[in-house]
């Protein structure tokens, strides 16, 4: 498919804003609130002061690596529903390593984190694609499948080994020695390093996509598996390559949360990212340098959105609002366009 031009996109974007903010404004007047108040809120709320500033990019980092994650199986034309499990697998494996390594030093322990936590996302989203590849079952329900699972080992993780000490806490596991915190100056609420990884990862896929041979297979196969295969490419070892390389960024952001949000593993140690992250990359479409601004623009929607209840009585649920109407509303100017495309 050939991107739109530059204009195109521009003009759709624009419909598209205007159709959410249209909706969600509506949302917001049935509620009884002013529309510009609540928009008012929810920008200071995220960039009224550095300290917010920083909160939004606590949010970004994960969420920008589940997004990155989903390029590889968007470029080969697949779905990764079950980014949420890789994300709990990827927390559980740094988690794992951590309490394991306690004593030893930070310079090790940590490093092992991220690639425990990789791997264990890796895996997980590999397994997924070994049922789609193997036993014929659709990645979307394979990996909604392995979301639930991957709850299991979580919880039993959380109430059972791992449990605080003398008692098994919703809260989750007993929080990590400070030392075992990924790196962050003093009064900065944002690691600048997990800030600086994510940066360079954004780059390495875009170059891994563009440029190498893995980019060129996986679209290719993305676009006509069965002529792929008549060229010497195997579409289900490419599936499970790119199965993985999702999975490990996932596991990655999961790490991220433990190491670097939490400082320990909780229930809902994933944040609903995955799902997000989703939404994140539907928007963007054709344009994947998009992803990290759509990404910031979400990240600031979920922060700011915890004003509404203080200065307006509102539900902070006005972010998901919001989201949903986004994406409700690109699907519409999409579904228009094609229609257009194909009527003329």
């Amino acid at each position: 498919m050939k991107t739109p031009p530059f204009s195109q996109t521009c003009r759709r974007l624009a419909w598209i804003l205007a159709l959410a903010l249209g909706l969600s404004s509506a949302v917001v007047a049935l509620s009884g609130a002013s529309p510009w108040d609540a928009y008012r809120h929810m920008l200071m709320g995220s960039s009224g002061s550095w300290a917010k500033l920083a909160q939004v990019l606590h949010v970004w980092v994960p969420l920008t690596l589940c997004s990155l994650g989903l390029l590889y199986m968007f470029h080969i034309d697949l779905w990764n529903i079950g980014v949420e499990g890789q994300v709990v697998l990827g927390a559980v494996g740094a988690t794992a390593v951590v309490r394991w390594g306690l004593g030893a030093p930070a310079e090790l322990v940590l490093p092992g984190a991220l690639v425990s936590a990789a791997v264990c996302g890796g895996l997980w989203a590999l397994a997924a694609g070994l049922l789609k590849t193997r036993a014929g079952v659709h990645e979307i329900f394979a990996g909604l499948g392995l979301n639930f699972v991957a709850t299991g080992p979580l919880l039993w993780l959380i109430f059972g080994p791992w449990k605080q000490p003398g008692m098994a806490s919703m809260s989750g596991t007993e929080t990590f020695p400070q030392a075992y915190w990924f790196p962050s100056p003093a009064g900065w609420a944002v690691s600048p390093y997990a800030l600086a990884a994510t940066v360079l990862l954004l780059g390495l896929t875009a170059w891994i996509l563009r440029t190498t041979r893995i980019g060129l297979a996986l679209k290719a196969i993305g676009r006509n598996a069965h002529a792929a295969y008549l060229l010497g490419l195997s579409p289900s070892r490419w599936m499970l390559l790119a199965m993985l390389l999702a999975g490990g960024l996932a596991g990655l952001a999961g790490a991220y949360q433990a190491l670097a949000v939490y400082h320990r593993l909780i229930p809902n140690i994933s944040s609903q990212y995955g799902y997000l992250a989703l939404l994140v990359v539907m928007l963007a479409g054709e344009h994947r340098a998009m992803i990290p601004v759509i990404a910031f623009f979400f990240a600031a929607l979920n922060v700011g959105s915890i004003q509404l209840p203080m200065m307006l009585r509102m539900d902070s649920s006005l972010a998901g609002v919001i989201q949903g109407s986004l994406v409700l509303a690109a699907l519409a100017v999409q579904g228009m366009a094609w229609k257009r495309s194909t009527s003329s």
